[in-house]
């Protein structure tokens, strides 16, 4: 009996251990998820080993350092010497705002884009010249003479008294007209209750400013005809002292979008001015 119960034994063994070496159920996928998550772990490692970003390759690799020269400024740059003349551009370009396809980029020669610097053999401490202009250079070039000298003429006009400019002297010249309100210098008065007139107009002929309060108009008369303008319709008023006159002032009243629309009227008694500027602008303006 001894010898069947120990084949018994034996036989229980060699049963019971092909049950352990097989693992069931959630067991198994467990096992087998650990498996796939270890090889994917050493996987991602040996990935990001390998990934670089920019700045980083070119620490990596051989550089050399130059001098570019443009426009009569000097910049260093660091580049890797087995970088395409292209990218020496692009180079340029962050350094300078110059474009690439404006670049003429000199070493000996004309630089080719199509080969390494180490192909060109150039060498530390290498000075590049760059030739070219900006887009606003040429720009600038190109813009016709005509509208360069109205520039030029319109940023005089605005330092040169209104009274000396040429469209203005033609009036002032007929002199102070006879019929003229009297002026106050250095005083500050409300409007008269009647016109003001006796002034000259741009061209020269008679006109009288009536302050229509009640209308909320300005008329402004010459023999012609009368014309009534709405107060809120006029953008700004402007004047200025006439010299040798002035107690008298020139005044514009701008009744459209631009400076363009002014209305000049020459010989406005000083005393009044800021009164008129009031009452047509308004002391509060709402915007």
């Amino acid at each position: 009996m001894a010898t069947q119960d120990g084949s018994e034994e034996v036989l229980m063994e060699t049963e019971a251990k092909p049950k352990e070496a097989e693992p069931l159920g959630e067991d198994a996928e467990k096992s087998d998820a650990e498996t796939t998550s270890h090889t994917d772990a050493g996987n991602a490692t040996t990935q990001d080993s390998s990934i670089s970003n920019g700045d980083d390759a070119d620490d990596k690799q051989e550089t050399v350092d130059l001098k570019i020269i443009w426009n009569k400024n000097k910049y260093d740059l660091k580049i890797p010497v087995d970088s395409a003349g292209a990218k020496l551009k692009e180079r340029i370009h962050s350094l300078t705002g110059l474009p690439p396809a404006m670049q003429k980029v000199m070493y000996k020669g004309l630089l080719p884009e199509d080969k390494t610097l180490r192909e060109i053999k150039i060498t530390n401490g290498a000075k590049i010249m760059v030739v070219g202009s900006t887009i606003n250079d040429v720009l600038a070039v190109n813009t016709p003479k005509e509208v360069i000298q109205q520039e030029v003429k319109a940023e005089e006009n605005k330092k040169e008294p209104l009274c000396r400019q040429k469209q203005h002297r033609k009036v002032l010249d007929k002199g102070k007209p006879d019929d003229i309100m009297p002026a106050i210098k250095g005083t500050k008065e409300r409007l008269p209750t009647v016109p003001l007139s006796g002034m000259y107009n741009k061209s020269g002929g008679k006109v009288r400013l009536t302050f229509k309060l009640e209308q909320d108009q300005l008329w402004i008369g010459t023999k012609e005809r009368t014309e009534k303008v709405p107060m809120g319709s006029i953008k700004n008023v402007v004047s200025e002292p006439i010299e040798g006159h002035e107690d008298y002032h020139m005044m514009a009243f701008q009744l459209g979008p631009t400076e363009a629309s002014q209305y000049w009227v020459y010989w406005v008694p000083a005393q009044f001015v800021d009164a008129i500027k009031d009452t047509v602008l308004g002391k509060w303006q709402y915007f």
